[in-house]
């Protein structure tokens, strides 16, 4: 899991420093965000001390309208030695109270000129993704008509070469060989590359290549939504394999199910185009059009009419 300080929150979003500078290297450990309403009445029995406060226009205007007793009680139990921050949004004016209590308790105190629902989305959506469950697969990962395609199987098995010749043929190249997967919600898998290896693809007997250098900026994308794996295996004459594509098989990454088909490998077989194509059937599949369920539903269809021709010609009889 990503490691995430305040000091980041005020870097990537250009926050206003306004007080507590002393604590912008607190450490913040979950993604909720807190807007504390109920703790200005004066109620912390279940306080979220460990998240992120944000006070918008209306919590702001009531703590305005305390006594200044009140207010420095409630920013005092505000500002815990683990909160790791508040922000107030709007660029609102921010009362003397709250400014004093973070300088003692060295709770950063940020301001955003932006609107409360914006800030809670923003600050959300980049903590969801810091804190999201992380994984790393062997494999190759390539954009093929916009479907985020995970090619993997066994070392040597030609994935390496055939993201090349995908590549060749105007597709984009993600990740090779290692795939950094991470859940950015309950069912999407985002995959980019390592830092040390971005860009580069490892071919045997040639060596390492840069794409992007090779092929242009087109050529590689830096992060992709993984929607289809592609299992590439040795052919094995004792094994059957799929032939009209009715059997739908997935593979769980994390905790996602996703669709995954498995191509055996033989000499012969472009599998550069193999690939491809099923890339665009399975974004057919999901345009509701299933060439095998329309081939089953045209074959049902002729077997009851041929018995039904049976049935009359024994009548017939």
């Amino acid at each position: 899991m990503a490691k995430v300080r305040t000091q980041d929150l005020l870097e990537q979003f250009k926050l206003e420093l306004v007080a507590g500078k002393d604590g912008i290297h607190r450490e913040i450990f979950v993604s909720d965000i807190s807007r504390p309403g109920i703790e200005l009445t004066g109620y912390f029995r279940y306080y979220p001390k460990d998240r992120l406060q944000l006070l918008g226009k209306t919590e702001l205007s009531y703590f305005k309208n305390l006594t200044i007793e009140e207010q420095k009680d409630r920013a005092t139990r505000l500002c815990t030695d683990i909160t790791p921050g508040i922000v107030i949004s709007r660029g609102m004016t921010i009362p003397d109270a709250l400014v004093d209590a973070c300088n003692q308790s060295g709770v950063p105190l940020l301001r955003s000129p932006y609107k409360t629902t914006r800030v809670t989305s923003r600050l959300t959506n980049y903590l969801e993704a810091k804190f999201a469950p992380f994984t790393a697969m062997h494999g190759v990962l390539v954009d093929i008509y916009g479907i985020g395609v995970l090619i993997t199987g066994q070392s040597g098995v030609g994935k390496s070469e055939t993201a090349l010749e995908l590549v060749k043929r105007g597709h984009r190249l993600v990740a090779d060989d290692s795939v950094e997967i991470r859940q950015e919600d309950y069912d999407r898998l985002i995959g980019t590359s390592p830092p040390l290896i971005e860009h580069l693809l490892e071919i045997r007997g040639l060596g390492i290549i840069n794409v992007m250098t090779l092929f242009g900026a087109g050529s590689v994308r830096n992060y992709k939504k993984i929607s289809f794996i592609i299992n590439l295996e040795t052919w094995d004459q004792s094994k059957e394999y799929d032939r009209l594509g009715l059997e739908e098989d997935t593979m769980k990454i994390i905790d996602v199910e996703v669709p995954k088909a498995n191509i055996p490998v033989r000499p012969g077989r472009n599998l550069a185009v193999i690939i491809e194509v099923a890339a665009m059937n399975f974004r057919l599949k999901r345009m509701g059009v299933n060439a095998a369920e329309e081939f089953s539903e045209r074959l049902t269809t002729m077997i009851e009419h041929e018995k039904t021709g049976l049935d009359l010609d024994d009548d017939i009889e």
